[in-house]
């Protein structure tokens, strides 16, 4: 019998982590993948990549249009709500066997809800992670909860999970899907990643993504123009990308705006670059600043140096290569990426994250392991 996995996916970041699991679910004889795109994904202000799943061949059997204003916390918990509603009709029509999530967004948790309350197992990638720095913490563990297959992206994280009383049996560390991508997408030179850009790369670039830390009540423009007025400071070009659709994304997306306005020879930003893109810039890039996972998960990889700011991704699992640091110290911490002795001491490490198998194992679980509705605490023996 041939399992229906429906996949919701709500931002292009998220979508991008899903895209080499997505591509073996379709050509599996064994699945029938059924894609469902929410949030971010019809949104203009965030670049409308809905259009690059259809680009990527996917048939996108929903689109599930619940974003609203994203500068308040209530927005985002009226727009999580009204995911379940437009769902909950959704599942309803493609009677999915398992619904495949990733990570931990508010889409993500009203994905999640919706299927427990309709009875439908859910497999959870990216569990048992911590980030001490947004609400996605509590969000995260929730869903983990919620989900019967879980695969991880390291032994501590699924150590942590089977610690929240999840049946050993069921929980996989399959490594990060992520690092799947830089091992066999093909990313573009660097003659060709200008061109799509439409903009130069100087010998000296960084790369730039920054979102709100969602649990903390920070002067979230004054942070942003601080950080700014740093990086200004130097002689790096700086190509950025925009920020989730969280509280306060909104706020640093404006100001990075007019911030590349003053100078867009140097400075670029788009709203989506795509995983192609979003990976090329990552290998050519001298360095990475901000506070997003993927300078803290593939970017070991390409052996860069990242800058982590602020609390945002506190708890996470961290190799050699970042920095971690709060704005008062960014100055500092660029002067130190840049030294010989840094980049000497991270040119050849190995990333804590996986290898580049994680569809591989997710796919085989799809395919093997029975699924149900009904779990069980399991207690520490």
């Amino acid at each position: 019998m041939i399992k229906k996995i429906c996949v919701v996916t709500g931002s292009r970041s998220e979508y991008g982590l899903l895209f080499p699991i997505l591509k073996k679910i379709q050509i599996s004889n064994y699945l029938e993948l059924q894609v469902i795109v929410t949030t971010m994904h019809l949104s203009e202000e965030f670049g409308n990549t809905v259009q690059q799943v259809e680009k990527d061949g996917f048939l996108i059997n929903e689109k599930i249009e619940n974003l609203l204003s994203t500068n308040s916390h209530s927005s985002i918990a009226k727009s999580t709500g009204l995911v379940m509603i437009l769902l909950s009709d959704a599942f309803s029509r493609l009677k999915p066997d398992v619904v495949l999530l990733l990570g931990d967004r508010f889409e993500t948790l009203g994905a999640a809800s919706t299927a427990i309350l309709m009875n439908l197992p859910i497999a959870h990638i990216h569990g048992g992670e911590l980030t001490e720095g947004a609400i996605d913490e509590k969000i995260r563990h929730a869903i983990s909860k919620m989900s019967y297959l879980h695969f991880c992206s390291t032994e501590i994280y699924r150590n942590r999970i089977i610690q929240m009383g999840e049946d050993p049996s069921r929980v996989f560390n399959s490594g990060a899907p992520g690092i799947d991508n830089i091992k066999h997408l093909q990313l573009l030179t660097k003659k060709k990643l200008e061109l799509e850009l439409d903009w130069s790369m100087s010998d000296a670039c960084v790369l730039f993504t920054y979102h709100s830390e969602t649990v903390n009540n920070n002067d979230i423009k004054n942070d942003i123009n601080s950080i700014l007025n740093i990086m200004e400071t130097f002689s790096f070009n700086i190509l950025f990308t925009y920020a989730n659709a969280d509280s306060g994304g909104e706020i640093i997306n404006n100001n990075i705006e007019k911030f590349c306005k003053k100078n867009p020879n140097k400075y670029k930003v788009l709203k989506s670059l795509g995983q192609v893109k979003y990976l090329s810039a990552m290998k050519f890039v001298d360095l990475l600043i901000g506070n997003s996972s993927s300078g803290i998960i593939e970017a070991a990889s390409f052996n860069k140096p990242v800058i982590n700011i602020g609390d945002r991704q506190k708890g996470r699992l961290k190799g050699v290569n970042i920095i971690d640091c709060y704005i008062t110290e960014l100055k500092k911490s660029i002067l130190l990426a840049h030294s010989d002795k840094f980049k000497k001491n991270i040119s050849n490490i190995s990333n804590i994250y996986g290898s580049g198998k994680a569809s591989d194992i997710i796919l085989d679980k799809l395919i093997n392991f029975p699924v149900s509705n009904i779990k069980r605490f399991i207690d520490k023996q």
